[in-house]
Formats: structure tokens, sequence, C-alpha cells
């Protein structure tokens, strides 16, 4: 009897949560009138899901996020629902598994497995470490902050935004075809989003404000919106190449086979990402595209990371040096954004005229002066946003500033790391995004698989999208945004651990 409930403890589970669903329905509908309550059971369910099938409720989120809306759930608390309880919950539960896993090694008098060594292996990855010292040092951040319940809800967040993503993800991924599901899950979603955003587009041309909007109540606006379609485009292409060729791929004595389907499938959602991509009028988004295509040149012309480091650098010095006559020119022009693609691309460098231009360097130059202050700790983890307000200089004002500083955050995954978190913060973020590139860059040189070299440098360059997109706007402490970034990054890391390297000769 014993046996038998061991054996079947997954059914007898089911079967009460079918049951507490039949009633709970019943309740909510018959004597209540109130859909709410109909929330228990479908809760329940996914509990259920959870503990029984992890993997399955993992790509449930990836495929549910670009649906989420933010909902206040308290007073000065909101919840991108469904999928943040969601990702709360997985983060629980896996937390919960790794302690009974370690347990069970424990108590094992045989030598660790194979499987065990990978594990550590990936505890021990660069990439994995400086994301630990960075959630350590917002914990420290936090508890320096100016606002330190901002700043712990805030560090909150981003915990269980990397925990399923990142952690569970990169073991999730030991298995590739994990990989091209979770892609599709979340590609899937986005594409049924530009779907509706295209279709209130084409009525609406002349309308640029209308344009930046079709995409909401699902993304806030339309950078989020062009960022998060400018990330899924270089894995696209990659999925769909290797559909067109119809390969089979081996990966761990597994098999993932691109049929004809896959292939016409694949080139519809590129083409609808590309479609989305052009009416997002998103120019960070433009940008990010055009210079992964640069990069992309640079590294299949054998240069190395650290030379492409350089160039950058070298790059960013001559800005310094030579400023004041690029400004000059700059403020020459007067394209404010638009609707057609030539003028909104002139409006790129309009650092006159152009509102949104001009509210970024606002909130850039008051970011910088609050840091001034705080160097070291920063203000606090998601504090900015509260605090910006009496660092703005009416001068600097656009027309779309506020007083009360009530419009957002510091529009740059660096300069807003750098103002709340101080230069180690800012540090440990520019580590992580250059490691997770040269990781992913080695392994596209190394592997011995031809396709999982292919596979992570298609996920590498839809990364470096959001590297550079960072530089105009931040959205990781979204869930858009974090979800298919972190997950994207699993993918290198996993890719670099459990794949096959050359032999050395």
């Amino acid at each position: 009897m014993n046996n038998w409930l061991k054996k079947n403890v997954g059914l007898l589970v089911a079967a009460v949560l079918i049951l507490a669903f039949i009633v709970a329905e019943g309740y909510a509908l018959w004597y209540k009138g109130d859909a709410s309550v109909a929330m228990v059971p479908l809760a329940l369910l996914v509990l259920w899901l959870f503990v029984t099938r992890l993997e399955t409720g993992f790509l449930l989120i990836a495929l549910l996020t670009p649906f989420a809306v933010n909902m206040a759930l308290l007073p000065g608390m909101e919840l991108s629902m469904p999928v943040e309880p969601m990702m709360i919950l997985f983060t629980f539960i896996f937390f919960f598994r790794v302690l009974v896993s370690r347990q069970q090694d424990g108590k094992s008098p045989t030598s660790p497995s194979l499987e065990v060594s990978k594990s550590q292996s990936l505890l021990r990855h660069p990439v994995t470490l400086l994301i630990l010292a960075s959630l350590a040092w917002m914990v420290i951040t936090s508890s320096t902050s100016e606002l330190p319940w901002v700043s712990f809800k805030y560090t909150l967040a981003r915990v269980w935004f990397v925990v399923p993503f990142f952690f569970a993800a990169a073991q999730i991924f030991k298995n590739q075809r994990r990989i091209r599901q979770f892609f599709w899950a979340y590609a899937i979603g986005l594409g049924v989003i530009i779907l509706m955003a295209t279709s209130k587009t084409l009525g609406n041309f002349s309308d640029l404000q209308t344009l930046h909007r079709v995409m909401q109540p699902y993304y806030n606006d339309h950078t989020a919106y062009g960022c998060a379609i400018a990330l899924m485009l270089p894995a696209a292409v990659y999925f769909v190449l290797e559909g067109v060729k119809k390969n089979h791929l081996s990966y761990h004595s597994l098999s993932l086979h691109f049929t004809p389907f896959h292939s016409i499938f694949g080139l519809l959602l590129l083409a609808l990402l590309l479609i989305g991509l052009f009416f997002s009028y998103c120019r960070a988004a433009w940008i990010s595209i055009a210079g992964v295509i640069g990069v992309y040149v640079l590294i299949r012309l054998g240069l190395k990371v650290k030379w492409m480091v350089l160039l950058f650098g070298l790059g960013v010095g001559a800005f310094f040096v030579y400023q004041n006559d690029l400004i000059y020119k700059l403020g020459k022009n007067h394209q404010d954004s638009s609707y057609t693609l030539a003028d909104q691309v002139k409006s790129i460098s309009n650092i006159s005229t152009d509102a949104s231009n001009l509210e970024r360097l606002n909130r850039w130059a008051s970011a910088f002066r609050m840091w001034e202050e705080r160097p070291v700790l920063g203000c606090g983890p998601g504090t900015y946003q509260f605090l910006y307000a009496g660092y703005q200089r009416s001068y600097q004002l656009s027309t779309i500033s506020t007083n009360a500083g009530d419009l957002g955050n510091a529009h740059s995954e660096y300069i807003g790391p750098l103002t709340e978190q101080g230069v180690p913060g800012v540090a440990l973020v520019a580590l992580l995004f250059l490691t997770t590139f040269a990781t992913g860059v080695r392994v596209y040189r190394t592997a011995k698989d031809p396709q999982v070299a292919r596979m992570a440098l298609a996920f590498t360059l839809s990364l470096l999208t959001y590297y550079i997109h960072g530089v105009f706007n931040n959205f990781l402490d979204t869930d858009k945004l974090s979800v298919p970034f972190w997950g994207f990054t699993a993918v290198v890391v996993a890719l670099d651990v459990y794949g096959e390297k050359k032999n050395k000769t």
C-alpha cells in the first residue's frame, strides 16, 4: 500500500486539485458571482503543475510573459499578472528542490557523478559568479539605501527574475530541445502582441503618439516593445536558417529535427518580428540591430574580443576628445521624431528640439548629480525614479519633463546602476555583459558541434542587442525583458558548460 502511494502520489494530488477546481468553480459561479474566486482553483492547478512538472511551468511563464499586465494588488505594490506570482512560486520550489537534492547527495557514499560535476562547473562559471556578486551588492546597497523598503522590493524582484530564468534555466537547458521550446514560447507570445499592435498601427500612420502606444497594456511603450523584438531577432534568424537546412542536431544523445513546418513557421515569425521592429519606431532598437550586424562581421573576420573592446574604448575616448565639435554639429539637427522612416532616423542625433532625446539627457544629468553625492554605494536600487526630481535643472527640462519627477528610471542600463549602486554596481553590470559576450564568442569558436557553435553565436548576438540598447534604456526591472534576457544568458552558459569542445592540437 505504501509503495502504491509513493508511485501514484502525483495522480492523487492531481485528483484532489481537480476536485478542488470543480468545487471552487461552482462556488464562484453559482453562489458568489465573483470571478476572482475562480482564480483559487487556477492557482492550485498552477501549484500542482510546478510541483510535478517544473520544466513545463518554466515554459508556461515564458509563453504568458508577453501577455502579462501590471496590477496593483496592494497599495504601493504592483505585480505583473499572472507571471510574477508564478515566478515567486517557481523560485520557492526550485530552492526547495536544491536543498533536498543536496541532502540526498550528502547521504550518498558514492563519488560525485558527471551531472554533479557539471552543476558545480555551472556554479563556478564566471557569469554565475558575477550574477551572484551583483545580487550580493544589491543587498548591501539596499541596506544603505535612502529608501530601504523600495530597494529591498527591487532586489527581491531581481531574485525571482534571475532564479527561474538563469539558475534553473541553465540546468534545464542541458536538454537542447528546451532551448528551442523556451525561445518559441516567448516568441509566439510576442508574435501575437505584434499582430495586435500592427493591426492598430495600420489605421494611425500619421499619429506618432498613437503609434507609440499601440502595444499597451502589454508593453508600457514602444521602447520596451522594440527592445524585446530586437532581442529575439538574431536567435530567430538562427532557427530559421537551421530549419531551412533541415539538419539533424544531436546534443548529449538528444535529437532535434527541423521539419518543413518548422521552416515555414519560423519564416513567418521572422517576417512578423521584422514588421514589428519597423513599426515600433524605436530608434534604440534600430541602432542595436545595426550594431549587432557590425559586430557579427568582426566576429566572422576572426577579430578577438579584446580587440573589439579596444576599438570600442577608442571610440568612447574619441567622443570625449571631440565632444565639443560633435555637440555643436548635433545641435544643428532640428529633425524631431516622425512616423516616416527617414525623418525618424535623422531625429536620432537631434539634441536640440527632440523631446525624447532632451528628456533622456535631462535624466542622465540628474543621475550624475545624484551619483556625485554617493559615488560608492549610490542612492539604493530602484530609488532613482523617486529621487531625481530635486536634481533636475530648469535649463535642461524638456517639454515632457515634470517637476514631480514621476516619469520613470534613468533610461540607461549603465547610468542607472551607477547612480543607484555606485561604481561597484555599474562595474559588475559591465563585467557581466562583457563576460557573457566573451563566453558566447568562445563557445562559437571552440564548440565541437558546428550547430551548437552557431546557436551560441546567435544567442550572444541577441544579448548584444540589449547591451547596446541598454545605453539608452533600462528594462531589467520588468518581466518583459528580464525573462528573455536572463534566459538567453543561461543558454550561453549552458552551451559552454555542457557542450563539447574541440580537441586542442
